[in-house]
């Protein structure tokens, strides 16, 4: 008998795992993978139809439009987490309601090069905070009161390196599935 298993939808890529450090080959690395983010999210929903881009990317997901919409609404609260970590002595962040924002009417029916464009400039302004920094500031840390925990910069580009990583999947993946 042989066992197929089903992969699971919503981790294409598989789920994220919290380094407890990052080495400055790794931070390099990920800086480079969010710089990427922008081209790669633009590149896997190029030439969509309205139609595909209202498809849920797993049953009970959200749709391409929504995933695309999200993306600049989560990389703008890492930036800004980001941002309050290098200005503040371990500030505590303010959490957002990620479905909530995702129910939104123009995350539901927009069109998604607002939000394309707004990822793109929105990643040269981070990218250039990143790469000007200090070694020693990706150690500067915040609270993220939903974990009751401390995360470094260092960790965050590393979540946000496979964010954008993760939500790419959602599309290419549906893309493949549905032979787009």
């Amino acid at each position: 008998m042989t066992t197929t298993t089903t992969p699971d939808l919503r981790y294409p890529i598989g789920p994220f795992s919290l380094p407890d450090a990052v080495s400055a080959e790794q931070r390099a690395r990920f800086i480079d993978e969010i710089a990427a983010a922008p081209a790669a999210l633009r590149e896997a929903v190029r030439g969509l139809s309205d139609g595909q881009l209202d498809t849920p990317y797993r049953p009970g997901g959200w749709t391409v439009r929504q995933v695309v919409h999200h993306v600049p609404d989560s990389h703008l609260n890492a930036y800004v987490r980001i941002k309050l970590a290098l200005t503040e002595d371990e500030p505590t962040i303010k959490p957002y309601l990620e479905p909530r924002w995702a129910e939104q009417p123009e995350a539901r029916s927009a069109p998604i090069e607002m939000s394309l464009v707004l990822l793109e400039a929105l990643h040269v302004r981070w990218i250039a905070a990143l790469r000007a920094l200090d070694p020693s500031a990706f150690s500067r840390r915040y609270v993220h009161p939903e974990h009751g925990r401390l995360f470094t910069i260092d960790q965050t580009l590393a979540l946000y390196a496979w964010h954008g990583k993760h939500h790419v999947a959602h599309v290419t993946a549906l893309k493949q599935r549905s032979n787009w």
